[in-house]
């Protein structure tokens, strides 16, 4: 999914939706996920626990109509030039798909800011969320590609064999990895 991709149907639902077993800082549909995605978490979650580091469950699945809500409230408080890089629009976001997820630490410190990168969660999944499948989806320096600015706590799950793969060979974007078309903006 990018900006030139959009779910069809545009309201997709996951049919295997589930709330993982890892620490939340969410409820309601936003603490769901697909089933494999979900395993994936809850591997990944533990794992960076047994290494002394909190990782929270932000934000997950997130309907159409949610979407709406939230891109709308971007364009009122930003204008929809700056919200088209901080949000997708309605039948474009990962969320929808169960696929993809944010992360926090629990503490709420430099949440959903850049800054976020420093945090110890952020760093720990830099260095190991490939491992379990998950790439951040969003790297810095990459919005021309991507159409996003950077955020180091955007998540997508893409399986371990992927994961790894894009690791090892120091691919960033999924676009790079898929061969496909970069996308700074809608079509």
């Amino acid at each position: 999914m990018n900006k030139h991709r959009p779910l069809s149907p545009a309201g997709y639902v996951p049919a295997d939706l589930v709330q993982p077993r890892v620490r939340l800082a969410a409820a309601g549909e936003s603490a769901l996920l697909n089933s494999t995605t979900a395993g994936a978490a809850e591997q990944m979650f533990a794992a960076a626990a047994a290494a002394g580091v909190v990782i929270t469950l932000a934000s997950g699945y997130r309907s159409f109509n949610t979407q709406i809500t939230t891109y709308n409230r971007w364009v009122n408080a930003e204008g929809q030039a700056a919200a088209d890089t901080a949000s997708a629009r309605p039948g474009y976001s990962e969320h929808q798909t169960g696929w993809s997820f944010d992360i926090g630490d629990g503490s709420g410190r430099d949440s959903f800011t850049p800054a976020f990168a420093n945090q110890p969660a952020a760093v720990w999944v830099k260095a190991n969320a490939h491992l379990f499948g998950f790439v951040v989806r969003y790297p810095w320096m990459f919005h021309e590609i991507t159409g996003y600015y950077y955020e180091p706590w955007h998540l997508r799950y893409v399986g371990v064999e992927t994961a790894v793969d894009m690791h090892t060979r120091g691919i960033a974007t999924l676009e790079e990895y898929f061969g496909l078309e970069a996308a700074p903006a809608y079509q």
